[in-house]
């Protein structure tokens, strides 16, 4: 039987110390593989089928993960495609609540309508700001700066209590957190990050009525027979939430599709204890240097104020961290070893 280190050491095989994954991921090696085989399909002239199932078995995987019926998946590209159509559906001079300095793609779009009311309050502080006029709450389940995790229990709760809808970016979060889906009226994520998939996939999960959404975006894929509308307004759109799908990028629907496979077999709840273990040995390794992390318990990120400088001395040296805001952040995912951590440990004693 396979153990999680030998699924692990069988798909990764980095040339350095790899400790971004809140940038974006490394690739397994049957993810490489399923890319290669889809562009050979498509360079062969092949009928490019089996791709298109690719998009369905993603959307399966990901309703799976997610803990809702497949039927609420769409299936996109970018979180700012969907907060964009979340912000579409609000009437003008709605109340949107939400975090200071979350990440601009969840809310951009919401300022960019320009006749919506828009509110930003520490995240500690996001449940207790909901009130009687708020619409919307729009929050990432985990920070991308510094790995902080939004308390998604109490703001369900204060948003029912107002008749507030929630929209929560879980880009930072699936893959490592149960994502729970169900519990709010839209949720979000990219795939290149805790997914482990390429670049160009998103997930955007709706209510079983889809809520308020109109789907603005609507091209042929979004009909319920996708080839038989092609041309001209859409007849009849998709009874499901693939209503809301864009055209997909088949070539990393295909990769997904094993990255997922991957995360099945090892599942969340493993990597979860793996990313925290080495996330907690790095905040107690800091603690021995004199350095003192953003708090952010519970998270597999580690943000670090005044190193962020050091980052492109650590790249020339094989070890890959961001520089956030003078933020020194690392993060910590299922391919990352003990090792890894005492190497940046060695670093930043020098």
């Amino acid at each position: 039987m396979e153990t999680f280190e030998s699924l692990v050491r069988a798909e990764f095989t980095p040339e350095n110390t790899y400790l971004n994954t809140a940038s974006n991921a490394l690739l397994p090696a049957r993810t490489v593989a399923a890319l290669d085989a889809a562009a050979r399909l498509r360079a062969a002239g092949r009928p490019l089928d089996p791709l298109f199932a690719d998009v369905e078995a993603c959307r399966a995987a990901y309703a799976r993960l997610a803990g809702v019926p497949v039927e609420r998946v769409a299936a996109g590209a970018t979180v700012a495609l969907y907060s964009s159509l979340v912000a579409a559906s609000l009437p003008p001079g709605a109340e949107v609540l939400t975090a200071d300095d979350d990440f601009t793609s969840v809310l951009n779009p919401f300022h960019a309508r320009g006749d919506l009311k828009v509110r930003a309050v520490p995240l500690e502080r996001l449940a207790d700001a909901v009130r009687p006029d708020t619409a919307l709450v729009a929050v990432s389940a985990a920070q991308s700066a510094d790995g902080r995790i939004a308390d998604l229990p109490a703001l369900r709760e204060a948003a029912r209590s107002h008749g507030a809808r929630t929209y929560v970016d879980f880009s930072q979060a699936a893959g490592w957190l149960p994502v729970e889906a169900h519990a709010y009226d839209y949720s979000v994520a990219i795939t290149f990050k805790w997914l482990l998939g390429p670049h160009g996939a998103a997930f955007l999960v709706v209510p079983e009525d889809f809520g308020d959404l109109v789907p603005v975006q609507a091209g042929w894929v979004a009909g319920e027979d996708p080839w038989a509308s092609c041309y001209g307004p859409v007849a009849e759109l998709a009874h499901s939430a693939r209503r809301f799908d864009a055209s997909p990028a088949l070539f990393s629907y295909a990769g997904l599709r094993a990255s997922l496979a991957l995360l099945e077999e090892i599942g969340v709840d493993a990597v979860r204890a793996h990313d925290l273990a080495l996330a907690d040995r790095f905040r107690a390794g800091l603690a021995t240097l004199g350095h003192a992390p953003l708090p952010a318990p519970g998270s597999p990120i580690v943000s670090v104020p005044g190193l962020g400088r050091l980052q492109p001395e650590l790249s020339a040296a094989g070890i890959q961290v961001s520089n956030r805001a003078g933020n020194l952040r690392a993060s910590f995912h299922l391919y990352n070893t003990a090792a890894d951590v005492d190497r940046l440990l060695d670093a930043l004693s020098g």
